[in-house]
């Protein structure tokens, strides 16, 4: 069951899509509205969304999947994106994108269905990288997953396979400059566009490049809402963003890393788990593009039942409530 709903953001007003299971679960939670107690509540998932991405797409698929598995699961867009609030449209801002997740687990912790000692965090492609210093820095994440996990300071320093020339970032912050001095003269706030404009200049980029392409600009995942283009002050905030430099911190809470073995991100997933701290694991799905885990049905399916066993074992019933 989805419900749409709304929630402070710390500053603009988010917008989500809330799953809940159907059948006992809800139940359940009914009960726990009824004043039965926490006995009744479930365990609960924050779903962040990829850069550009928006609710209905692949956190949506997620969230959906997770509720099924008997899961809570709030997908969200990000504050000046999709559905919430929040001006100029199209800014990508890594801190306010952590603070969006920590704003999710507040409006799930006061919801009477959620256990608020149950609440864990998956973030897919960008928000694989916000969700680890949300959770790095906030105890009430409990369990920690990541689907496809972007450095995205890293993306934009190196580009996704840590080849780009260094000229390419200069020229994008000499931009972002002087977007911000057009901007300080009431020009307006600059925006340069995420994706090429055909299919031809799509598949120049590489298979990388038009997979991106493909799910974000044909009736793959197209969809209304979601970025096709970011504020030239975004890229200033985001290239010296570092998502992984407290990963572990995580620790004693659990993390899990899922990785498509043929994305050309997989380095920043590999490089990140060394880096973290016991209990970990890290699941490679064979065959699995970057993309291809947002919402092919074959890699998805392998990747919610990793979800599920994770998020099953470490968000289950504390003890003093069995």
């Amino acid at each position: 069951m989805r419900t749409d709903v709304t929630f402070p953001g710390g500053g603009p007003k988010l917008a989500g899509h809330l799953y809940t299971p159907d059948g006992p679960a809800s139940a359940s939670a009914s009960a726990s509205a009824s004043g039965e107690g926490i006995r009744n509540s479930l365990p609960a998932i924050v779903v962040g969304h990829p850069a550009s991405g928006v609710k209905e797409q692949a956190a949506g698929l997620y969230a959906e999947r997770l509720a099924r598995e008997g899961f809570i699961a709030l997908a969200f867009d990000a504050a000046h994106q999709g559905e919430s609030e929040g001006t100029p449209r199209g800014l990508e801002d890594p801190a306010r994108r952590v603070e969006d997740i920590k704003a999710a687990v507040s409006f799930l912790s006061v919801r009477p269905e959620v256990d608020p000692d149950r609440i864990g965090a998956l973030g897919i492609c960008a928000s694989g990288g916000y969700v680890v210093p949300a959770a790095a820095t906030d105890h009430r994440i409990r369990a920690v997953a990541t689907v496809s996990a972007a450095d995205v300071g890293r993306q934009f320093r190196e580009g996704a396979d840590g080849t780009q020339d260094p000229a390419v970032i200069q020229g994008m912050l000499d931009a972002a400059a002087a977007a911000r001095t057009a901007e300080a003269r009431g020009e307006g706030v600059g925006e340069f566009p995420i994706f090429p404009a055909t299919e031809e200049e799509a598949r120049a980029l590489g298979p990388h490049g038009f997979e991106g392409w493909e799910y974000y600009c044909t009736d793959r995942a197209r969809h209304p809402r979601s970025a096709k283009s970011f504020t030239w002050n975004s890229v200033d905030r985001l290239v010296p963003f570092e998502p992984f430099r407290f990963i572990s911190l995580i620790a004693p809470r659990p993390l899990l890393m899922i990785v498509g073995t043929e994305a050309v991100t997989s380095h920043m997933t590999t490089e990140a788990f060394a880096d973290a701290r016991e209990p970990k694991r890290l699941r490679r799905i064979d065959g699995a593009s970057h993309v291809d885990l947002y919402d092919k049905d074959t890699y998805v399916t392998a990747a919610v039942a990793e979800l599920g066993d994770f998020f099953g074992s470490w968000l289950r019933t504390p003890a003093s409530v069995e």
